[in-house]
């Protein structure tokens, strides 16, 4: 019996008892993005796009294929991707990021988002103001940010200039569940 406890002590020491993971993954998280035009405004959705939640690191990193964006008129779509995007040199948009003072134990919360977001080669720190729910230990974020066409060195021709807005606004939203190796 004595010879017992100590290998017992030394399983107890070993043994990950806390099944709670701080690890969080979407695969099918949305982003949209929006921009008005006095000629037509354009609009896109993007329901492809991976990310993982680290609660316990307070991070976000997030990934996208640009290609996955869904356009109402083909003829968007394609300029979107070979013209302004360049989809083939440039096929994912990234964001890395922190949230300042999460509380994971809050059931809803307003955080601000800080990180670098990549676009068509282009990285560029931004704050994004976002909602999270703790919901029974998944979660949703979701929240809306502009970017400016100009910041990510989007060419846009003088003769389409009036169609296409400066400012680009998009919102995402993500709902988690426990990520499992």
């Amino acid at each position: 019996m004595n010879k017992l406890i100590p290998i017992l002590l030394l399983l107890t020491f070993f043994t990950d008892f806390d099944d709670t993971t701080s690890q969080f993954i979407t695969r099918q998280g949305q982003v949209t993005f929006f921009s008005y035009t006095s000629v037509e405004n354009i609009e896109a959705k993007n329901n492809q796009v991976v990310s993982i939640l680290d609660i316990e690191k307070e991070a976000i990193a997030v990934s996208m294929l640009m290609r996955a964006f869904v356009f109402k008129k083909d003829l968007m779509y394609e300029h979107f991707n070979e013209s302004y995007i360049e989809s083939d040199m440039y096929p994912k948009a990234n964001f890395e990021g922190k949230i300042i003072n999460l509380d994971a134990s809050v059931a809803l919360q307003t955080k601000i988002i800080k990180g670098t977001l990549t676009i068509h080669g282009i990285s560029k720190e931004i704050e994004i103001k976002s909602t999270i729910e703790n919901n029974n230990g998944t979660y949703a974020l979701e929240g809306n940010f502009d970017v400016l066409v100009n910041d990510f060195d989007i060419k846009i021709p003088p003769i389409l200039s009036s169609n296409i807005a400066k400012t680009i606004s998009l919102k995402f939203k993500f709902q988690y569940q426990p990520y499992e190796e």
